[in-house]
Order: structure tokens, then C-alpha cells, then sequence
């Protein structure tokens, strides 16, 4: 039997939970998350509970937030005047935006306030600083 290891490419199936057992995702319905393990293209807790798993293995892990998205930075938001934003464009509590920073990287940000005369927006992820739990079946390894 195939065991997951560092450089295969897998497919799981998957159900991200918070602590209150709401789902934030989940792979069902949809095609296995396919993903090469130690490439960076997960988060680091996930790839570490894929990583040794046998095909058609399944587990539950709790994932803390520094191994998830990291903790949430209160620097990461700013308040802005909406005369800013074009005429055209109301964001509301919740929206996600695209802006351009000065060196010309695109950040995405939430609205997290908003006032007649301004809007906060986090820059954070927006699962970060929460810890999440996944429900993982391993599907595919190809070495």
C-alpha cells in the first residue's frame, strides 16, 4: 500500500471545521484537493497530517493557527477615507477588495468596518488566527 511521503502528489478528500463544528470547506461535491507534498501548497499543519497517511487512511486532526494561517496581525488593518475608493464602488462589511500597494503587489483585504466616511480593511486572511479541524481521507499517492 502507498504511504504519502515528501514529493509524492495526492488527492484527499477533506472537511474543514472550526471549534463549534461549523464548515469553512470542504472538498465534497467536488474533485479530491490534489497537492505535492513539501511544495508549500497547503498549510503546513495539513501537509504534515497528509504526510504518512496510507490510501484510503482517514483522520481527524485539530490544526492551532500558527500551523494553519497564522496568528492574526492587528497591523495588517488600516482605516481608510472612502474618497479613496471610485464613486461607483460601495463596499460593505464583508466585501472582499483587491488593491495595489505602492511597490505594485496586489493585496486582498476584507472590510471589516465600515462608517459614512471611511472603511477598515484587513489585510489578514481571513481564517487566520483561528485553529481549524479537518476531516482528511487519503484518495491517490503518485510518487
Amino acid at each position: 500500500m502507498a504511504t504519502a511521503k515528501e514529493g509524492d502528489v495526492v488527492k484527499v478528500e477533506y472537511t474543514g471545521k472550526f471549534d463549534d463544528g461549523s464548515v469553512f470547506d470542504s472538498s465534497e461535491g467536488r474533485e479530491p484537493l490534489q497537492f505535492k507534498l513539501g511544495a508549500n501548497d497547503v498549510i503546513p499543519g495539513f501537509e504534515q497530517a497528509v504526510t504518512g497517511m496510507n490510501i484510503g487512511d482517514s483522520k481527524t486532526v485539530k490544526i492551532p493557527a500558527e500551523d494553519a494561517y497564522g496568528p492574526h496581525q492587528d497591523d495588517l488593518a488600516m482605516v481608510v477615507d472612502r474618497s479613496e475608493f471610485p464613486d461607483d464602488l460601495q463596499p460593505e462589511i464583508g466585501d472582499r477588495l483587491q488593491l495595489t500597494d505602492d511597490d505594485g503587489r496586489v493585496l486582498v483585504v476584507t472590510v471589516t468596518e465600515a462608517s459614512p466616511k471611511t472603511l477598515t480593511l484587513d489585510a489578514n486572511h481571513p481564517l487566520a488566527g483561528k485553529d481549524l479541524t479537518f476531516d482528511i481521507k487519503l484518495v491517490e499517492v503518485k510518487g
